[in-house]
């Protein structure tokens, strides 16, 4: 089992619903491009609590967990890494839109489940960065891209002022 297999394990385990983002959940919509760690996207703060990592410290696995300020756009982040395989992040996400993307996310077989398009695109908005500002572009290109933007248009609705001005600029 690799170490995204299993830190899904210890996930599911504790019923904490999660979904993979980034670059990973890109290349599952048609857009190739990598990175070097594989991002997982939750909404529950129990993923904070090192009880939770005992069972992989156990076996050496390298568990650091930041916990975010008042300030930070994330509740925290678990960054998870074992010797020769891709580091994990566990991402938790504070708003109630990124829960939805949450409960939203499909499996394609077996794995974590995976974000949908408009969830990435909506995430990718609210980082902002050129990357994600591109990534959002080559979604966009592709053959459901008309669709994708519809769907995103909505979603948009009710969120951050920035993220739609984000979106007006992208389009």
């Amino acid at each position: 089992m690799n170490l995204l297999e299993r830190v899904v394990a210890v996930l599911d385990g504790s019923g904490t619903p999660c979904a993979l983002i980034g670059a990973a959940a890109l290349a599952a919509a048609g857009v190739a491009r990598s990175t070097f760690d594989v991002d997982l996207l939750t909404t529950d703060p129990l993923v904070l609590r090192p009880s939770l990592w005992a069972g992989l410290r156990a076996e050496g696995i390298s568990v650091e967990i930041r916990h975010a300020d008042a300030d930070d756009p994330l509740g925290g982040v678990v960054r998870i890494e074992a010797p020769a395989e891709r580091p994990v992040d566990v991402i938790v996400g504070k708003h109630a839109w990124q829960d939805r993307a949450v409960r939203r996310a499909r499996r394609a077989g077996p794995g974590p489940a995976i974000v949908l398009p408009r969830d990435l695109v909506l995430l990718k908005l609210y980082a902002g960065g050129t990357q994600d500002l591109w990534d959002i572009r080559e979604l966009l290109r592709l053959p459901e891209g008309g669709a994708l933007e519809t769907s995103v248009q909505e979603d948009l609705e009710g969120l951050a002022p920035f993220m739609r001005e984000r979106w007006a600029d992208v389009r």
